[in-house]
């Protein structure tokens, strides 16, 4: 079975934010040493443009040199009107599937309400970019906007969890969540589990509402992945939770939770037969 990590960070500078780890630099190839110890076979990076401005062109160089084993989900500033023309076009950069935005800060987020961002959801559409975001922080305006453009995929990060919060309180949102399985436009990236748990692995206080979620979306639009760099566990621990210990998936579900869902809704053109 192919394993695709659905979130890595690589960078070369700046302070990484959070729970990172707190190293100037993570490089293509550290991860690459680690995704093979953990079994991994290829992984998203999703540039962290928040500490490192160059990192977008240092995951293109990365897929560039590594087309087998990295494709990337880029970024730039979305709020600067000169940038609006990037967007045509952008899948034309090695690995380049689509594009994210965390919109982790108010001031981010306040784009989403104050008509800063009104272009860029119809210029996907029309480009055929999935965009992926920290849907969970805002789902209300996410909800709008997947239902304004059914034709622009998008991407909910880390399971849409309640972001700051661990055990039952991850969960507070999850009805709402699960209300947005509705729109075929909208996929999950089960990113970033372990976080949310207080417990050791393997984590069994998440298991049910993992599960909920799972059965809402179905495998063909529930993504694993690690965002390894901030995980308390390590990167094997993060694909045997999946793999070994939810007894409630297996089989072709298995298979397409663990990289072939992925690499089939942003159109990665990996070999999986």
């Amino acid at each position: 079975m192919k394993i695709v990590d659905a979130q890595i960070h690589i960078w070369s500078s700046g302070t990484p934010s959070g729970l990172h780890r707190k190293v100037s630099a993570f490089t293509a190839e550290e991860a690459l040493r680690e995704m093979d110890a953990a079994g991994v076979d290829a992984a998203l990076i999703h540039p962290p443009g928040s500490w490192d401005p160059d990192s977008n062109t240092l995951a293109v160089e990365a897929a560039r040199r590594y087309p087998d084993r990295f494709a990337v989900m880029g970024q730039f500033p979305p709020d600067q009107p000169e940038n609006r023309r990037l967007i045509h076009g952008w899948k034309n950069q090695p690995g380049m599937l689509g594009l994210r935005w965390a919109l982790l800060t108010p001031e981010q987020q306040a784009w989403l309400r104050d008509g800063t961002l009104d272009w860029l959801w119809p210029a996907a559409e029309r480009e055929g970019l999935p965009v992926a975001t920290m849907a969970g922080l805002f789902l209300p305006e996410f909800r709008r906007i997947a239902e304004a453009h059914p034709n622009l995929k998008l991407i909910i990060d880390h399971c849409g969890l309640v972001r700051t919060a661990q055990d039952e309180a991850a969960f507070a949102r999850l009805d709402e969540l699960l209300a947005l399985a509705r729109l075929p436009n909208v996929a999950v990236k089960a990113t970033g589990a372990p976080h949310y748990s207080t417990q050791p692995y393997p984590y069994r206080n998440l298991h049910d509402g993992l599960h909920r979620i799972f059965d809402a979306f179905g495998p063909e639009r529930f993504f694993w992945g690690t965002d390894i760099t901030r995980m308390p566990c390590s990167y094997r621990q993060c694909v045997t939770f999946f793999t070994e210990e939810l007894p409630w998936l297996t089989g072709r579900d298995l298979e397409l939770v663990m990289g072939r869902g992925l690499c089939e809704w942003l159109g990665w053109d990996l070999a999986f037969d």
